[in-house]
This record gives C-alpha cells, structure tokens and sequence, in this order.
C-alpha cells in the first residue's frame, strides 16, 4: 500500500537538500585516515552508482558512510519509535534501503566492491574501519 506523501515546508525541504549534497565530518575524518595511510581517492564520485562518499578508484572499492535515520540502521525496531509524518519517513526510509541494495548490486555488477559505514561507527571505530578497508585492498591484490 502507497502511502500520501505530505508535504513538507520550503524550509524543511531546503535544509534536507542541503544535508545530501554536504560532505559531512564524519567521512572527512575517514577520508583524511586513508590519505594518511598514503591511499588516493575521489570524494562523491559521481561516476559511479549510488555516488560514493568515497571511491577508492585504483582498488575499486566504493565507500559509503550512511546516517543512521536516513538509511534505517535497525529500522523494523526503530521506526515504532516515529512520531511525526510516520507513514512518510517508514516510505522515505524503505526506499532509501532499496535505493541503497540496487546502488551496491549495479556496482558489483562493475566489479566494484560497495563498503558501507554506520557514521557512529566510524566516530567510535575509525581505526577499525579502516583496517576493514585495507582487508578488501589485500584481497583484491591477490
């Protein structure tokens, strides 16, 4: 069943709008960890699906870090947990999810390997994170 779609404000909409296109900190400390680690890499590589917030080109591997809310971590617990607009965020975050599953399958479909990072991870467990990255760099050396 299709849900209405409400309408948000000119202001909502502008702020949302904004926040997509904006590198946030959180991959810039992720980003800034590769560079130091002496790995090259292209920031919302626009070629490629799903506009990775990090391509690392030479070793194809496209990176995401995805927000929490916007991509559903835990989201059959969490969305009980909507207050406002419910049947629109449920729809708004469901096919964020499913946009993020075709992204990841027309990029493996590249040969591409999709990496995706909870932003509260990468905060909490950068170093890990990155040694995550350099397991699949030692992989596809192979």
């Amino acid at each position: 069943m299709k849900h209405q779609k409400l309408k948000t404000t000119p202001e909502v909409s502008k702020r949302m709008k904004a926040l997509s296109h904006k590198k946030s900190k959180v991959e810039s400390v992720l980003a800034k960890a590769l560079w130091h680690k002496g790995y090259h890499y292209r920031l919302n590589y626009k070629k490629l699906p799903g506009t990775p917030d990090i391509a690392l080109t030479k070793y194809r591997i496209a990176i995401f870090v995805d927000g929490e809310f916007w991509h559903g971590k835990d989201f059959d617990k969490n969305k009980e947990k909507l207050k406002n607009n419910k049947s629109y965020w449920i729809e708004k975050i469901e096919e964020n999810i499913q946009r993020d599953i075709r992204n990841d399958n027309l990029l493996r479909q590249m040969d591409w390997v999709p990496i995706h990072f909870w932003s509260n991870d990468v905060k909490k467990y950068l170093n890990y994170c990155i040694e995550e990255i350099e397991d699949i760099i030692h992989e596809t050396c192979r």
